[in-house]
């Protein structure tokens, strides 16, 4: 709804909307590497993931009462900062409900929580919207929010438990000469391929709307308003794609031990998206199946990227790892759609998406042939690193 209210009601162009997403994504990426170390200590986890919920859910309801941009600007970063501090938080408390052979199906059943709401959500928003109107619609997006916030509290609660004596309070320092030393490099080299080859989803959607618009012979054969909408729908199944995809992903890196050969199969499939959109093809079935291919490949990375680490790192080094991986996630993608979009600009929207898929091979490739270790859980277990079956 955001773009909506932006542009009908506050009367903003794309620029702006531009501008407030990318302050808002920085924002999450910083705020996710400092939520790794408030997360380390169990006792103010449950809080953390709560208040991070909490915080998201009022701050985006809060925007449909606005009356500036600037007022839409600062709640929306809030919103994002509370997404990003919730991050490590809630990743934790997923590895605490899980054994360690379990960890690809927890993170497997988040991300497709996650990604079923990225399409019922906007559904029902845009039911909402014919009735109630962009305000109210916004704003009655604090009831799934308070929803999300409780069901934290209660998992985390109990994730304390399954912890039991509550552990030292631990220091807030960022701990990076401990990652580093705990391998933490060799974990990220091949997710910040991935991620700096990770375009963002509203380039897929803009470049589809374009094709959409034209026939091959470039005469029009659509509306904007029609070439749009197809194009959302064409997104919607990227997202059921995604959601899909984690569940297997993490069946399948739980069941082979080996997380970033899950990873590379999600740049696999990106590389096969992301060339129908260099192509440019005009029929909407081809660039279904494009969006296909990029939501099969989210959907097996971002399970692996998360079991990469929670095996990859000791349980004390963990939360900080998270926080780590929160912020390599933010800032690559971040430069990745700045990447794309001025080659796009500049030259052609195949050339940029061409550099996207440049980097979903080197991701393949860094899958392949970057030697990682993962330290065993198993009870009785000295916690010695065990070399990555994959090897």
């Amino acid at each position: 709804m955001l773009p909506t209210f932006l542009s009908s009601t506050l009367h903003a162009g794309p620029g702006l909307l531009g501008v407030i997403e990318s302050i808002s994504d920085a924002l999450t990426g910083l705020s996710k590497l400092a939520g790794g170390p408030l997360a380390a200590d169990p006792r103010r986890r449950a809080r953390l993931a709560s208040s991070g919920y909490l915080g998201t859910a009022v701050a985006t309801a809060a925007i449909g009462l606005t009356t500036a941009v600037w007022q839409v600007a600062v709640l929306r970063a809030v919103a994002w900062v509370s997404r990003g501090i919730r991050s490590p938080a809630r990743d934790l408390v997923l590895t605490s409900l899980a054994r360690s052979d379990r960890y690809g199906r927890a993170f497997g059943v988040e991300r497709f929580g996650d990604n079923a709401g990225a399409v019922v959500g906007p559904l029902l928003a845009a039911g909402l919207v014919g009735v109630l109107g962009v305000r109210h619609t916004i704003l009655l997006a604090i009831v799934p929010g308070l929803l999300a916030a409780l069901a934290i509290l209660i998992a985390a609660r109990e994730a304390r438990r399954n912890l039991g004596s509550p552990a030292a309070r631990r220091g807030l320092g960022l701990n990076l000469a401990a990652l580093r030393r705990a391998g933490v490099v060799r974990l990220l080299i091949p997710v910040a391929m991935f991620e700096l080859g990770n375009v963002a989803t509203t380039m897929l959607i803009l470049r589809a709307t374009d094709l959409l618009r034209v026939a091959g012979s470039g005469a029009p054969t659509r509306t904007l308003a029609a070439a749009t909408s197809l194009a959302v729908l064409l997104y919607a199944g990227h997202n059921v794609a995604a959601a899909l995809a984690a569940l297997l992903a993490g069946r399948v890196a739980d069941s082979t031990g080996r997380p970033r050969l899950v990873l590379g199969i999600g740049a696999a499939l990106y590389l096969v998206g992301y060339g129908v959109f260099a192509v440019g093809p005009h029929g909407w079935p081809v660039l279904l199946g494009g969006f296909l291919m990029a939501g099969a490949g989210i959907g097996f990375a971002e399970p692996a990227e998360s079991v990469l680490l929670a095996r990859g790192l000791p349980e004390e080094l963990r939360a900080h790892g998270f926080g780590l991986l929160g912020l390599v996630q933010a800032l690559a993608d971040l430069g990745s759609t700045a990447v794309v979009g001025a080659l796009w600009a500049g030259v052609s929207a195949a050339v940029g998406f061409g550099y996207a898929t440049g980097w979903m091979l080197l991701a393949v490739i860094g899958c392949l042939v970057v030697r990682t270790r993962f330290r065993s859980e198993s009870p009785g277990s000295d916690g010695a690193a065990d070399p990555d079956p994959a090897q």
